[in-house]
């Protein structure tokens, strides 16, 4: 299990966007050398976790519970072949493309380390936005990519440090629940009526998806 590529992206203009101000930083692209990875801070007032990226749309992006976001090098040759188009590395606009592991099969809460320093923990999978639709040009593509459930996941960082390409990924901690990124990303979107059983994943949903989940309890129940 391996990290292919560590992908940055610095804010542009961009028709496609609502982000206050037109840009946005989706344009990923893969960078040499270590990069630092940190806690950012709340959502809202944090952005990304990854040193030298730019989270643009802060109402939606970025904060502790969104500060890394990974796609498998795996899920993006089944897209690229399906599109009929390559797919580079930060194509999706993810901080760090994988290979070897199924990051939609990760559990909520569950750690990964990545190179010697870092330990990312799973919070939730990557629901598709205007922004992401826009940057790709593909017609329907939100809908798309939904029905799909491959949505890769958002990571909080527990221990801080320096990661760079060709760092080793090692799952150090993998907890006994149901409740994968897919899964998540089904009950969030698709299939309502899996809500409530994402609360086995217990503190690791991040607060929005709890609120969520209990919003839905109270009028299922009422």
């Amino acid at each position: 299990m391996e990290l292919l590529s560590v992908n940055l992206g610095r804010a542009k203009a961009a028709g496609y966007t609502d982000a206050r101000g037109g840009v946005t930083g989706i344009d990923k692209r893969p960078v040499s050398g270590a990069v630092r990875v940190f806690a950012p801070g709340p959502k809202g007032v944090g952005a990304s976790g990854v040193e030298g990226d730019d989270v643009c749309d802060l109402r939606h992006h970025g904060g502790d519970h969104q500060a890394v976001y990974a796609y498998a090098r795996e899920d993006l040759d089944v897209w690229a072949e399906e599109l009929g188009r390559d797919l580079p590395n930060g194509s999706f606009g993810e901080n760090l493309t994988t290979y070897g592991v199924d990051v939609n099969d990760a559990r909520i809460g569950e750690r990964w380390r990545i190179g010697r320093e870092v330990v990312l923990e799973v919070a939730s999978g990557r629901i598709p936005c205007r922004t992401f639709g826009g940057w790709l040009d593909q017609k329907g593509w939100v809908r798309r990519f939904t029905q799909a459930a491959l949505p890769g996941a958002y990571f909080r960082v527990i221990e801080p440090g320096e990661i760079r390409a060709g760092d080793t990924i090692e799952v150090i901690e993998r907890p006994d629940h149901e409740v994968s990124v897919t899964f998540w990303f089904r009950a969030f979107t698709t299939e309502r009526a899996l809500l409530p059983r994402t609360l086995a994943a217990g503190d690791a949903l991040e607060p929005e998806a709890i609120e969520t989940v209990r919003k839905y309890l109270a009028k299922r129940d009422s």
